[in-house]
């Protein structure tokens, strides 16, 4: 093979969150230990990258990521469908986002200071074993070819299809980062689900919204259901919570983020060879219940950096306890047979249980007396009908490949205009003028 070629210790492709995480632990390792020789694959500029996305969590205290923090929050509010509102503090801990290009800038600063780690742009296309460890057959941003030979490599990249389950839904997504013309967001509250959005054809929806100062704030329209909507769908959804919800009159949107996540009980993979593991979502680090997949990460990438550091064979446990893929399963079929509805089942957990156990709950980090105490603040008849039903349902692959492909929007009623709006104008068009949201009161945690 004529091209390039570069040896290491690990190789990691991919650089979403589970990736760059990977790469930032291993290039840091606890004082004594020397770094692993390390090379970070990240596609090239074009469809096989990710655009630009954010990821949030909550955590106590500045966390090992804190440089690439944009914005942090006290509280989170949930709002049920008839507008009765939680609004909870959940001290100690504070909720944060962290924006993809911010991680990466970060990840880059610690690859470049550290001699024997390299990024590399390459479209991969072949990660296979061989004696002594794996190798990565990939192309250059410039065509060339690329051959990565490591002990140990993590492929971070999203899977093709999904496993075989007995529930699978979707949580997709559409959002605008906007400003708006006057005050309008309370900078230290998250409206973490606001069920008074507008329902979608099947499944459930909730707006959310993390506002990045008075004026500014990246606002979605969410929705788990079976299937996508048409792009115009989630357009005119998100449209219509701004100013029928929120009360928002002209906005200006200055970027875009849109995504799939998988919501299934099904057994994710987590080795491809002896020496390749599977991080991230293909790891199963996604809560099949919420779709929450950061905290999980931490706790896949800071297991597997320790192993490496050790010198030891990497190990890829679950990434979620038995007991919490159990509640979830439970949960995850509720919704999607419709014995539950979710826009009553999440705000009345919210002003149910204390938030900050609520929280560890979602990360999969509390006790087994205090999952019990939680699962007993939900609709019990029916999460038991569906525990009793679960063991009976088989495990059926999901139609498709993934990620699923949106379907088409359906055509214009009217031929387009000589010079239609482009994407940054058109969430701005004909909003009225409203009043602005009602200062967030206090409510039960």
């Amino acid at each position: 093979m004529s091209g390039r070629v570069l040896d290491a210790d690990v190789a990691i492709v991919g650089a979403g969150a589970a990736g760059l995480c990977l790469a930032h632990r291993l290039a840091c390792p606890p004082p004594g230990l020397a770094p692993p020789g390390l090379v970070l694959l990240q596609a090239p500029e074009g469809p096989l990258r990710a655009p630009p996305r954010t990821w949030c969590f909550w955590e106590a205290g500045a966390g090992r990521f804190e440089e690439a923090v944009s914005a942090s929050w006290g509280r989170l509010r949930v709002h049920d469908p008839r507008g009765a509102a939680t609004v909870a503090r959940v001290a100690p801990l504070r909720y944060k986002m962290i924006r993809s290009a911010d991680l990466e800038a970060l990840v880059a600063r610690e690859l470049a200071a550290r001699p024997g780690a390299y990024a590399c742009e390459a479209a991969v296309h072949a990660v296979r074993d061989v004696p002594g460890g794996a190798e990565v057959h990939a192309r250059a941003g410039d065509g060339s070819p690329l051959l990565v030979r490591a002990r140990w490599v993590f492929d971070s990249r999203p899977p093709r299809e999904l496993p075989a389950a007995r529930t699978t839904l979707l949580q997709h997504f559409h959002g605008w980062f906007l400003r708006s013309r006057r005050p309008a967001f309370d900078p230290d509250t998250v409206e973490l689900m606001d069920f008074r959005a507008p329902p979608p054809p099947h499944g459930l929806a909730f707006g959310y919204v993390l506002p990045t100062g008075e004026r500014t704030a990246l606002a979605e329209y969410t929705v788990f259901s079976a299937a996508r909507l048409p792009r115009s769908a989630y357009a005119h959804a998100l449209r219509r919570y701004l100013r029928e919800v929120l009360g928002l009159g002209e906005v200006l949107v200055t970027g875009e983020e849109s995504g799939v996540i998988p919501m299934t009980d099904g057994r994710f993979a987590g080795r491809a060879g002896a020496a390749v593991f599977r991080i991230g979502t293909a790891g199963g680090a996604t809560r099949p219940a919420t779709g929450y997949t950061f905290a999980a990460v931490q706790r896949q990438t800071r297991a597997l950096a320790a192993a490496v550091h050790a010198g030891r064979k990497p190990r890829l446990r679950a990434p979620h306890h038995a007991r919490a893929r159990v509640m979830d399963a439970v949960v995850l079929r509720a919704l999607a047979a419709g014995r539950v509805e979710g826009a009553e089942l999440f705000p009345r957990l919210f002003c149910r249980v204390p938030a900050e156990r609520l929280l560890r709950f979602l990360d999969g980090r509390t006790t087994a007396r205090e999952d019990l105490a939680v699962g007993l603040r939900m609709p019990l008849l029916p999460m038991l009908r569906t525990a009793a039903e679960l063991p009976r349902l088989p495990r059926r692959p999901p139609a498709g490949p993934w990620p699923p492909p949106a379907p088409a929007d359906p055509p214009p009623a009217d031929p387009p205009t000589a010079n239609p709006p482009t994407a940054d104008q058109l969430p701005a068009d004909d909003l009225p003028a409203g009043p602005a949201p009602a200062a967030p009161g206090e409510g039960a945690p």
